[in-house]
């Protein structure tokens, strides 16, 4: 198992840090960029359907019928 031999510095611990940060914060950019164009209807990357019926539903709480 590895183990640092020497103390990270403080300037490289910082930039370490802020990258893990920034990563973070264009997540969340892109998801609320997608979660605001579905809202508004813009979206040209993703479909969203609106189906009513439980035909093809999948899940625990689905009531089987027999046809």
């Amino acid at each position: 198992m590895g183990v640092p031999k020497k103390r990270t510095s403080i300037s490289k611990k910082r930039i370490r840090k802020n990258i893990w940060k920034r990563k973070g914060y264009w997540a969340a950019l892109k998801a609320f960029s997608l979660g605001k164009s579905l809202s508004t209807g813009n979206s040209k990357s993703f479909c969203v359907g609106q189906k009513n019926s439980t035909e093809n539903a999948k899940g625990f709480f689905v009531r089987q019928t027999n046809k």
